[in-house]
């Protein structure tokens, strides 16, 4: 069993990294004309795009580590869900840099790596501790969210489409995280996620 959730884990990595994702659901704003945006605003909005793509990115990490140590069957389904709706969340965010002309984060794979040694450790202290991790992050990378709506152009009202739909899942995901039972983080612990966070979209915006 262990070597079957390892080879699907590493399956799951190539297919992030090198793999072009695939969405069940529409792309959000896909009936939407593409906004009127100057080189700079265009610049702009792509690089924000590589940041949310980023962080989809690491939620795929994240969530294969912490599935990999889960005890609780439940738990598992929780965060395979999650992870699906994480893959779509991908290919909009592929979808729209390309739209942008613009490209990838040069750095996924350290990206990647790094979240899923984070979430192995979080999946270790138990199932409580693990789903308390997941509900965090999914609040921050809400935050997140609202916060790029508030940067991106006002005229790239498809890239506005997909980062709304992903605010909402991911407050799905807290919420889901939740009513199975995930605990509140220590405060530090809350504290350090934030400041990782905000390295980890500073260094993307550019690289």
């Amino acid at each position: 069993m262990l070597r079957d959730e390892i080879i699907a884990t590493v399956d799951n990595a190539l297919r992030t990294l090198f793999a072009a994702a695939h969405t069940v659901r529409a792309l959000p704003g896909r009936d939407l004309p593409e906004g009127a945006l100057t080189q700079a605003e265009a610049r702009r909005a792509a690089a924000l795009m590589r940041v949310n793509h980023v962080g989809e990115v690491c939620a795929q990490a994240l969530y294969q580590g912490q599935a990999l140590t889960a005890r609780n069957p439940e738990a598992k389904r929780t965060l395979a869900q999650a992870a699906q709706e994480e893959v779509e969340h991908l290919a909009w965010c592929e979808a729209r840099i390309a739209a942008l002309d613009g490209r990838k984060s040069l750095l996924n794979l350290l990206w990647y790596t790094g979240s899923l040694t984070m979430g192995v450790a979080a999946g270790l202290l138990g199932d409580h501790w693990n789903l308390g991790f997941l509900a965090e992050t999914e609040r921050q990378v809400g935050a997140h969210l609202e916060s790029h709506l508030g940067q991106l152009p006002a005229e790239d009202a498809k890239s506005r489409a997909v980062v709304e739909q992903m605010k909402d899942d991911e407050a799905r995901h807290a919420d889901m995280a939740v009513e199975f039972g995930a605990v509140s983080l220590p405060a530090p612990v809350r504290g350090m996620m934030r400041v990782m966070a905000k390295m980890m979209t500073s260094t993307a915006y550019w690289i």
